[in-house]
């Protein structure tokens, strides 16, 4: 009986396979691809100044619900002058604050999310108090993006 491996190797013949893809192929891709991105960039490149905007609405009632505890320990809102570090650290201009609370209403004021301190005015224009940002130009009024923000705009 011979050995196995004395024996001739056989060649297996495997079928002729495609290289690549075809030029049609990379077409219907390329088109597929084009139409999904002219759907979905458009939506995706709104987002991020909504969520700017979001943020911002967040941090005013967070700040406004800050300025609301400073009322109950002092009877009266910080003053525009004061602002709203009067939050963080105790004021020392006048009306001093009698019952300041010993740790602060805020650990730290928030910036806007376009990197301006809030601005505050009390009393307000639209309440008792006004928290606001101007938006991504820093200037009043405006649309999209540059809109202003206020407390006067949370629901």
């Amino acid at each position: 009986m011979p050995h196995p491996r004395s024996r001739p190797a056989r060649r297996r013949r495997q079928p002729a396979r495609d290289a690549g893809f075809s030029l049609l192929e990379l077409m219907v891709v390329v088109v597929i691809l084009s139409v999904l991105a002219l759907v979905i960039v458009p939506r995706v490149i709104d987002r991020p100044d909504q969520a700017r905007a979001v943020r911002a609405q967040s941090d005013i009632a967070a700040i406004s619900s800050a300025v609301k505890l400073y009322r109950l320990d002092n009877y009266r809102y910080p003053t525009t002058e004061q602002g709203l570090a009067a939050l963080v650290s105790r004021p020392a201009s006048d009306p001093v604050p009698a019952n300041w609370a010993s740790n602060g209403y805020m650990d730290r004021l928030p910036v806007d999310p376009w990197g301006q301190p809030y601005q505050y005015l009390s009393p307000g224009v639209h309440g008792e108090f006004d928290i606001f940002t101007y938006g991504a130009n820093g200037a009043a009024g405006g649309t999209g993006a540059d809109a202003d923000i206020g407390s006067w705009t949370l629901q």
